[in-house]
């Protein structure tokens, strides 16, 4: 990779390496070069305590975080929407806590009410968002938010 060829850094989703690409290369689904599975994967990744702020502060894409529990009827409900979401903006990191399990994350995040959605860029949280949307409000969301943070 030549020094003046932008390149960018994306956590693996599998096995959590930190991996750096030019960021031509992302429309080619890269893989891991420790791994070698997909780091685009296009489903949100479930985070816990141990690896979220790797994948939050360490991944160069946005990173769309939904804090959520099983026990939540809008959380449920939202779940396919997040999906639905993740599957058509491959430019982006979905995530997914579970405030019932991760309850530091949830308190570290202040966190009053669920589903939230938190946008992060560069570790930074750009902005958040609870209740239950859809995947076209999810989408519209977040491009609202990058435009908002000049991306």
């Amino acid at each position: 990779m030549s020094a003046d060829t932008p390149s960018l850094h994306l956590v693996c989703p599998h096995c959590h390496a930190v991996n750096r690409l030019p960021s031509a290369r992302l429309p080619e689904g890269p893989a891991c070069g420790q791994c070698h599975q997909a780091l685009l994967t296009g489903k949100p990744l479930d985070l816990t305590v141990d690896i979220a702020e790797k994948h939050i502060s360490r991944n160069e894409l946005p990173v769309v975080v939904d804090f959520w529990a099983p026990w939540c009827g809008p959380c449920r409900m939202m779940t396919p929407a997040f999906a639905q979401a993740a599957a058509e903006m491959p430019g982006i990191r979905f995530a997914k806590i579970n405030t019932q399990v991760e309850t530091t994350l949830g308190q570290r995040f202040g966190i009053r009410s669920i589903p939230t959605l938190i946008l992060f860029v560069g570790g930074r949280e750009i902005q958040r968002q609870a209740g239950a949307m859809d995947a076209v409000s999810i989408q519209r969301w977040i491009a609202q938010g990058l435009s908002q943070a000049g991306l």
